[in-house]
């Protein structure tokens, strides 16, 4: 039976996060599209904070060498990333890293510090290398409303459908059903995306394609975090968003999917600097 002190809690907390998405999607989708300085700017706060909510589950005072190893390494790379010097940028982001891992007597304190650098440096310039590449505002755009896509209907999917647990024992209320659900209207989006941008249309099958590998690696992202936060016993990132937790529990799912689709890009024979050219989509 339900318990009937929990609905009002639950329907509140889905108010909370109705109005912050209302309210932030909005702005974010008008900083994509803006792009330059102002997306770039985005980008390294929502990595710095992503950071500094690591560092808060992995238990690591933000005032440490490591932290401000790793904040620093993220406005070098995203300096370097503007000024045209990539390469350079996460050169500095790798030195980072070991720094951290260094100071700490490479404990396992400073792999977790050296991996919290290394993640939010990697998304840091998947983001930043997918907006500034070819077609970079419409792949952003595609990018992130597959992302919304597979959270939105495989929470809504999962609540109405039930049945199997994806991992019970790393997020008791994700469903296969959910999973599913998320990835099939990722597709839509994904597809909608492009044929409201007018581009790519001869693709269509393909960018469905991807869309439904981009939502499972979200999927995957979101289980990470998930699954870093059970080994540190902490149920949310932060309380930076209202009904939402932390930027980390927002952004898991896109900065998996972006630092993915820059790997294939570059798979595909993209560069650094314009990944996402390697995958042919036109």
């Amino acid at each position: 039976m339900t318990d009937p002190e929990q609905t009002p809690k639950k329907l509140s907390d889905l108010g909370l996060r109705f109005a912050s998405a209302v309210i932030l999607g909005p702005l974010v989708l008008l900083i994509i599209w803006l792009g330059g300085l102002p997306y770039a700017a985005l980008m390294l706060v929502a990595m710095m904070l992503f950071l500094w909510e690591w560092f808060s589950i992995t238990a690591t005072r933000h005032g440490s060498f490591a932290a401000l190893v790793g904040q620093g390494a993220l406005v070098a790379l995203t300096l370097f990333d503007l000024a045209g010097f990539a390469e350079i940028g996460l050169a500095m982001l790798l030195l980072g890293a070991c720094a951290a891992y260094a100071s700490a007597r490479f404990t396992r304190a400073g792999r977790w510090n050296a991996e919290g650098i290394l993640y939010s440096g990697c998304s840091l310039f998947a983001l930043l290398a997918i907006r500034d590449g070819t077609g970079g505002m419409v792949f952003t755009f595609f990018l992130v409303f597959v992302v919304w896509a597979t959270d939105i209907f495989a929470y809504f999917t999962g609540r109405a459908l039930g049945g199997p647990k994806l991992w019970s024992r790393v997020s008791p209320k994700k469903t296969w059903s959910g999973a599913i659900g998320g990835l099939i209207l990722a597709a839509v989006f994904g597809v909608g995306v492009v044929v409201v941008a007018g581009t790519g249309t001869q693709d269509l099958p393909v960018w469905a394609l991807l869309a439904a590998a981009l939502s499972v690696v979200s999927q995957a992202g979101d289980l990470l975090e998930s699954a870093v936060k059970r080994r540190f016993d902490v149920k949310d990132s932060s309380r930076l968003i209202p009904g939402h937790g932390g930027i980390m529990d927002r952004i898991d799912g896109l900065v998996a999917a972006a630092i993915f689709a820059v790997v294939i890009g570059v798979v595909a024979g993209g560069g650094l600097r314009d990944p996402i050219a390697g995958l042919g989509l036109h």
